[in-house]
């Protein structure tokens, strides 16, 4: 019976330690990279990301937010694809405005077939899509435009009312949003430039995500820049392109101990680029 105890104690004390390990996760944000197979430095740049991202210990995932290609060209995302393929831990895709048109034979059916061919583990048919790893849910939004791309994101009326119904559905779970383009002005980035490249109402966004307390984060690329603003308990995170000088991408960790809520901490990693 004393045995039975303690080995009863000791599964209960397995499966707290295993929630307390649950509550923090780490993963890798990548943005903006503008791969061109036809330029040997866009090729080495990330192909020395995927091997610098391997060094890290304990990444969960990585995230592409958007304009992981510089033109819309099916072979330079097979290359892209082929290159990514490398990283030790799973990855997941955003698009931007640089990444589809259809007009080019790059529509967002396309994109998908060709990462579903060169990626045994890829199951998405949508590009609005839902991920879960350590007690997290992950919302990946669409808001890119394959008719006539440009720098103006618009997600969709029915877009947010998809994420409206996945963020009622997942109510109970801290919930982190990745996107290509910010719903959040970057003073970084410029006045100027700000006109031509923030999002199309994005107010009404905003709005539908007043009604709900489980958004922890909202991650975007798409300026270029490096920005961290909380607005209304969510802290939206913008990260800068793969093509500075040196490259950089963006280390997250999300923190929770003893039920208080999620502390996220972020760190801007160069990659070293050998002449």
């Amino acid at each position: 019976m004393k045995k039975a105890v303690l080995t009863l104690l000791f599964i209960l004390l397995f499966q707290t330690a295993a929630m307390a390990l649950d509550s923090s996760i780490k993963f890798v944000q990548v943005t903006d990279t503008h791969f061109n197979a036809k330029n040997p430095n866009s090729v080495k740049v990330l192909q020395e990301t995927v091997k610098d991202i391997n060094k890290l210990n304990n990444v969960s995932f990585v995230v592409f937010t958007g304009d992981n290609l510089n033109k819309p060209e099916p072979e330079d995302l097979d290359d892209f694809i082929k290159i990514i393929n490398k990283l030790k831990a799973p990855y997941y895709l955003v698009l931007g405005n640089h990444d589809v048109f259809k007009s080019q034979k790059l529509s967002k059916e396309i994109y998908n077939e060709i990462v579903r061919d060169n990626n045994f583990f890829w199951f998405r048919r949508k590009w609005n899509y839902v991920f879960k790893k350590k007690g997290y849910t992950f919302i990946v939004v669409d808001g890119a435009k394959e008719i006539i791309p440009g720098p103006v994101g618009y997600y969709r009326a029915d877009t947010l009312a998809w994420l409206d119904k996945q963020l009622t559905k997942n109510k109970k779970h801290p919930v982190i949003i990745f996107q290509h383009y910010p719903i959040i002005d970057a003073p970084e980035f410029g006045s100027s430039r700000l006109k031509t490249h923030r999002t199309f109402e994005p107010e009404k966004y905003l709005k539908m995500l007043e009604l709900h307390d489980n958004v922890i984060a909202v991650i975007s690329g798409h300026f270029h820049v490096n920005s961290e603003i909380m607005q209304n308990g969510i802290y939206h995170i913008s990260t800068p392109t793969l093509l500075d000088n040196p490259p950089v991408y963006k280390i997250i960790d999300i923190v929770s101990k003893d039920g208080l809520s999620p502390i996220i901490y972020t760190q801007l990693k160069e990659v070293e680029i050998d002449e």
